[in-house]
């Protein structure tokens, strides 16, 4: 029996902005049920990783796969596949100003599944109960929502669907600790829950220790390190080790 290929690939990506450099030779790939966590510092090319699996970018050179198969781009055939399989936790929440709490989570099952209305609020309304929210926010709208809760309620629709992959873009960006921590502990219940394959970036440490099973440090468009979260602490990796002193608000060494 051939091995399973890994869920995502990153084979060899190469992107230039400007004619810098940001993706120089990207290879990384992630296995079916496992979460990976992407740190690395400002600028140094975790957004658009992100956006080159989500198809929202395509590489000047190399290539994404999903499942082993290249990703051919934004909406088309290959790309569609995964769409399908997956569920997207934005920076902001992204939720529609317009849209009641209950129509933001069901917004893909309504509008893209075809589920009609009733089933659609009773999957949602599931879903909020999975994030701890009570059925009374389904009907409040998300400016009438705290930044928490409007996270809650983008986790929510992330994984309404039961997705087979998700994805997070800073996750508690924005958020204070409390309700950082509270954040970082339902995307590892609902990982668990759904038995799926969890792709992050994210500069926060502490939910990066919280959330992943292996902790992948970008660093000059490349993968510098990568190992188990357990191991991430005690690496002399020199580039991993500036990185945690800064984390901390400790000088270079």
């Amino acid at each position: 029996m051939s091995p399973r290929p890994p869920v995502l690939e990153w084979r060899d990506a190469r992107i230039r902005f400007g004619g810098a450099p940001v993706l120089d030779g990207l290879n990384l790939s992630v296995a079916a049920g496992r979460s990976l966590v992407i740190i690395g510092g400002s600028g140094q090319g975790k957004s658009v990783t992100l956006k080159l699996a989500l198809g929202l970018m395509r590489p000047d050179s190399g290539q994404v796969l999903f499942e082993g198969a290249p990703l051919p781009g934004l909406m088309q055939r290959g790309q569609n596949r995964l769409y399908a399989a997956s569920g997207v936790l934005f920076q902001g929440a992204a939720l529609f100003d317009s849209l009641t709490v209950w129509e933001n989570v069901a917004f893909r099952l309504l509008n893209a599944d075809g589920v009609a209305r009733k089933p659609a609020r009773a999957a949602a309304l599931d879903a909020l109960a999975q994030v701890k929210l009570e059925p009374s926010a389904a009907d409040l709208y998300p400016s009438e929502l705290s930044g928490g809760m409007q996270k809650r309620v983008g986790l929510a629709r992330a994984i309404v669907a039961r997705p087979r992959v998700l994805f997070f873009d800073e996750p508690t960006t924005g958020l204070d600790p409390s309700t950082a921590a509270t954040i970082n502990a339902l995307i590892v219940d609902q990982v668990k829950r759904l038995g799926c394959t969890a792709v992050s970036i994210t500069h926060d440490l502490i939910s990066a220790r919280t959330i992943a099973d292996e902790i992948a440090m970008l660093e000059g468009g490349k993968i510098v390190w990568r190992g188990p979260t357990a191991e991430f602490d005690q690496t002399d990796n020199p580039s991993v080790r500036q990185f945690r002193r800064g984390a901390a608000g400790l000088p270079d060494a």
